[in-house]
């Protein structure tokens, strides 16, 4: 999943829940501003689609932004977003 806030990231893993998201990527910006353009992006489209005013507050005011160097943290990560958050994800996509 390439771009999906982004054309600077790679989308890894992530998994929704009703009042979080955990989301795993590679990017080549900073991880504060992969947040910062993920949680406005994804703000511009739930107002778009109607789901929200857009003068809610959606956020809390930071989040968890941790680099992973290799591929067994990165695999740690996406284990952890998606098998260990309650019920599985609606789709997975499995990075080849």
């Amino acid at each position: 999943m390439t771009g999906l806030f982004s054309t600077r990231t790679t989308s890894i893993a992530a998994h929704v829940r009703s009042n979080h998201v955990h989301v795993v990527v590679s990017a080549k910006d900073k991880p504060e501003k992969v947040m910062k353009d993920f949680k406005a992006y994804t703000s511009r489209r739930l107002t778009e689609a109607g789901f929200d005013n857009k003068n809610r507050k959606r956020w809390s005011r930071h989040g968890s932004t941790v680099y992973k160097w290799t591929e067994e943290d990165v695999g740690n990560a996406v284990d952890y977003v998606v098998r260990e958050q309650g019920d599985p994800p609606m789709e997975f996509y499995e990075r080849k």
